[in-house]
């Protein structure tokens, strides 16, 4: 009886306690602040996913129109989402499709960048990535103008992104015609045939294999 009578003054003064140390903090705008500041974190990251999905619908009308006044209007709402959330590869990548669409490949490749970068990957799947890889290794070629310099850095990329999804048609496509602006030949059939595997109806698989295993 005695130690529970004891238990029951021990959790007394500890709540007691804890009522004088809550009470501290909320003279200071803790507790408020706290509440505040996860409040204030769930808006930002409602306001950077309205931005992005904004700007999706609008690059998505752009390649369906024509229209790159809508491709200019979609990365406008990426640099809104990117300004709250900067972190997010997603919106980086949607950046440099409406910045592709419009014809600045410069920009578009800082774009891509920035989301292949190691602080945003992370937020990014192996298919994701392979995507992103592809398309940067597609803009590499066309800032080098399809030199060797852009051809070379474009192998990287598009080796990488197979390595993530061996099923990427479009990188293995990219790929084998890379390999054959390098002369590599063997090289590229053995990714013509992978792209077969993975498109077995490619008409342009098709070709490429009966080509290079005629020649």
């Amino acid at each position: 009886m005695g130690i529970s009578v004891m238990a029951s003054d021990i959790i007394m003064q500890l709540l007691f306690i804890f009522t004088l140390i809550f009470m501290f903090l909320w003279t200071l705008n803790i507790p408020q602040n706290l509440f505040n500041n996860f409040r204030y974190r769930d808006r930002s990251i409602y306001a950077a996913k309205r931005h992005f999905v904004l700007g999706a619908d609008l690059l998505s009308r752009s390649r369906s129109t024509g229209d790159r006044n809508l491709a200019k209007s979609a990365a406008e709402h990426a640099d809104k989402s990117i300004a709250i959330n900067p972190n997010d590869a997603a919106v980086h990548i949607l950046k440099a499709l409406a910045l592709d669409l419009q014809g600045f490949t410069t920009s578009a490749l800082e774009a891509l960048e920035a989301a292949l970068s190691p602080l945003t990957a992370k937020s990014l799947s192996d298919g994701e990535r392979s995507d992103a890889l592809c398309k940067r290794a597609e803009i590499k070629m066309k800032v080098g103008g399809g030199g060797g310099g852009g051809v070379e850095a474009a192998v990287v990329d598009l080796v990488e992104a197979v390595r993530l999804n061996g099923g990427n048609a479009a990188a293995l496509r990219l790929l084998g015609e890379c390999y054959e602006k390098k002369g590599m030949s063997e090289e590229a059939l053995k990714v013509y045939v992978e792209l077969l595997k993975a498109e077995p109806r490619s008409a342009f698989g098709q070709v490429a294999v009966k080509r290079l295993r005629s020649g």
